[in-house]
C-alpha cells in the first residue's frame, strides 16, 4: 500500500470530504453523550432544536456566527499567505477600543456615516495591530505565532486599564465598563425584538469581497502565490514583502471589525467580556473551512450551531454542555485528515 498524488481532485471529493469527516467527528460525540447516560439520537435533535427551532433560537445562532465570521476571515486571509496570525483577539479589541473612542461622543455624525467610519476605524487599528508583527518577520524574521500571540495579552491588559481607569463609566453598576456609544453609532437589529443585528449582513458582505479578491484580483492571485512558495513568487517578480504587509492590513482590519460588530451591535460599551475568545475560534473556523472564504460562512455557523445548541442540550439533559467544545475539536481533526483525501489516494499492490 502506497499514497500517490491525484492529478486533478475532483470538486465533488473536495466538498464531500469535509462533510463526511465533520459527520463522522459528530457520530464520535454520539458515543460520548451516550457514555454520559443520554439518549444520543434525543440529544442531537435537542441540539438542532436549540440552535435552529425557533425565531429565538436562529437569531441567537446568527448572532454567535457573526463575529466568528470576521475572525475566521482574518485568518484565512492570513494563512493563505503563510502569514500565522494568531492575534486576532487582540485585533478584535483593538477595534472595540477605536469604536469606544470615536463613538461614545467623540464625533457627532448621522448614523448612516458613524457606522461606516467605526468600521473604517476598527479596521485600521487591527490592521495597524498586525503590520508591527509582520514587519519583524519581513525584515528580521521573528517568528510571527510568538508576537501575535503575546500581542493578545497586551492590549487585553491595556483594555482592562481603560475600563477600570480612565475610560471607567461612573454610571455603571457591578462589572467596570466604559461609556456606552452614542444612538448614532449602535447597529440597528435585523429582526425586531431579538439581539441580531446588521452586523452579520456586514460580515456576509466581507466574505463574499474577501472571496471575490481572492478569485479575481491581482492582489488576491499574490497572496495565494506567496502562500504556496515565497521563493517561486520573488523569482516571478511578485513584491513578497509589499504583498504580505497588505495582507496583514486586511486580515487585521476584519478581526478589528469584529470588535467594532460586537461593540456597536450586542454590547452597547466597550468590557472585558467584550469576546469569550472569538479571535482564537476564528482559527478554527478557517482551519474548517480550508481557508476559503465562502466555506468560512459555513463552518462558522456550524460552530454556531454546535455552541448554542449544546447549551440548550446540557440544560434538558443535564449533561455536560463542554460536548460542544469537544464536537469542535474532533470536527477540526477530522476535517483536516479529509483534506488529505482530495489530494491522495491509495494505491494497493
Amino acid at each position: 500500500m502506497r499514497l500517490e498524488p491525484r492529478q486533478e481532485p475532483s470538486l465533488a471529493l473536495t466538498v464531500l470530504a469535509p462533510v463526511l469527516a465533520v459527520g463522522a467527528a459528530l457520530a464520535l460525540c454520539s458515543l460520548l453523550i451516550w457514555w454520559a447516560g443520554a439518549p444520543p439520537g434525543r440529544a442531537l435533535g435537542l441540539l438542532l432544536k436549540g440552535a435552529l427551532g425557533s425565531t429565538f433560537a436562529l437569531t441567537e445562532t446568527l448572532t454567535r456566527a457573526t463575529p466568528l465570521i470576521f475572525t475566521g476571515l482574518a485568518a484565512a486571509v492570513a494563512f493563505r499567505a503563510r502569514l500565522w496570525n494568531i492575534g486576532a483577539e487582540g485585533q478584535l479589541y483593538a477595534g472595540a477600543v477605536m469604536a469606544t473612542w470615536l463613538g461614545t461622543g467623540m464625533l457627532d455624525l448621522p448614523a448612516w456615516l458613524m457606522i461606516p467610519t467605526l468600521f473604517l476605524a476598527g479596521a485600521l487599528a487591527g490592521g495597524l495591530l498586525l503590520l508591527g508583527p509582520t514587519l519583524l518577520k519581513t525584515r528580521l524574521a521573528v517568528d510571527e505565532v510568538v508576537t501575535t500571540l503575546l500581542l493578545n495579552f497586551v492590549v487585553v491588559l491595556a483594555v482592562n486599564w481603560l475600563v477600570f481607569g480612565p475610560w471607567k463609566d461612573p454610571m455603571a453598576m457591578g462589572w467596570p465598563q466604559a461609556a456606552p456609544v452614542v444612538d448614532a453609532a449602535v447597529l440597528a437589529p435585523l429582526v425586531a425584538k431579538t439581539r441580531l443585528h446588521w452586523g452579520f449582513v456586514i460580515a456576509l458582505a466581507c466574505a463574499a469581497g474577501a472571496w471575490a479578491l481572492m478569485r479575481f484580483t491581482t492582489w488576491g492571485l499574490e497572496i495565494r502565490a506567496v502562500g504556496l512558495s515565497e521563493r517561486a513568487s520573488r523569482f516571478a517578480g511578485i513584491p513578497v514583502g509589499r504583498a504580505v504587509l497588505r495582507t496583514a492590513l486586511l486580515s487585521g482590519g476584519l478581526a478589528g471589525m469584529a470588535g467594532v460588530s460586537e461593540l456597536a451591535g450586542l454590547k452597547g460599551y466597550l468590557t472585558l467580556d467584550l469576546s469569550p475568545g472569538f479571535g482564537y475560534s476564528g482559527i478554527v473556523v478557517a482551519m474548517l473551512a480550508g481557508l476559503h472564504p465562502l466555506g468560512v460562512v459555513a463552518a462558522a455557523l456550524f460552530v454556531a450551531v454546535v455552541s448554542i445548541g449544546a447549551d440548550s442540550m446540557s440544560r434538558a439533559l443535564e449533561i455536560s454542555n463542554y460536548i460542544a467544545d469537544v464536537a469542535t475539536a474532533l470536527s477540526l481533526l477530522a476535517v483536516l485528515v479529509s483534506m488529505l483525501a482530495p489530494r491522495w489516494r491509495i494505491r494497493w499492490r
